[in-house]
This record gives structure tokens, C-alpha cells and sequence, in this order.
């Protein structure tokens, strides 16, 4: 009913910055809430950053907080996820999430829909 397509990864230098988007496609879009994940090799998948339906409710896990900023474009279907700052530590698969409902949700057993990942690497 949704698809997403993750998109932005690659190598960036510690201290640097990249944007990763997440176009979503199917029957609807700006009704759902929308998420950030990320997995480390040998980790489980956590959680980043959430964005309700209508963009006004964020939320951030503390590990991003006051680097990572989430926003979305419902014209364009497309949830970004802007990373600052970026440390050793950020290196991950990231993958963005949907719901079938509107709300602001922080585990991943409240998604619906998942992408297939991006990969963000940063180097020394």
C-alpha cells in the first residue's frame, strides 16, 4: 500500500553533514506518521528521529539530539532527514518508516511500512 525508497547515504568525514530523503509512493502519504531508524553491523535497529502526519510533533532519540533534524514535504511525498555534526558512532543502515495512522511514534513495532535502508558511513 506504501513503498519507500531511502536515498543520500554515503562516506562522509566526522564533523560532516548529509541529507537523506525518503520518497514514498501508494494510495495515500500525508496521512501517515513517518520515522528514522538506524542498525550498526552486529546491533539491533533503533530508533532516530519521528515526524507526525502533519509535521507539527518531532521527536528525537537522545544520541541525535541537536544534530539530526526530520522534516517532511507532503506536496513532494518525501520525509528528509538532515544530519549535522556527524560523529564515528552515526555509522548505520538508515532506514525511514511509515504508519498507518497520523501520531508520533518511537518504536518500530508502531511502523507498517519499511524501506530498504541507506547506508551512512563516517570516517576519521
Amino acid at each position: 500500500q506504501v513503498q519507500l525508497v531511502e536515498s543520500g547515504g554515503g562516506l562522509v568525514q566526522a564533523g560532516g553533514s548529509l541529507r537523506l530523503s525518503c520518497a514514498a509512493s501508494g494510495r495515500t502519504f500525508s496521512d501517515n506518521a513517518m520515522g528514522w531508524f538506524r542498525q550498526a553491523p552486529g546491533k539491533e535497529r533503533e530508533f532516530a528521529a519521528a515526524i507526525s502526519w502533519s509535521g507539527v510533533s518531532r521527536g528525537y532519540a537522545d544520541s541525535v539530539k541537536g544534530r539530526f533534524t526530520i522534516s517532511r514535504d507532503n506536496a513532494k511525498d518525501t520525509v528528509y532527514l538532515q544530519m549535522n555534526s556527524l560523529k564515528l558512532e552515526d555509522t548505520a543502515v538508515y532506514y525511514c518508516a511509515a504508519a498507518r495512522s497520523g501520531g508520533l511514534y518511537y518504536n518500530g513495532d508502531e511502523y507498517d511500512y519499511w524501506g530498504q535502508g541507506t547506508q551512512v558511513t563516517v570516517s576519521s
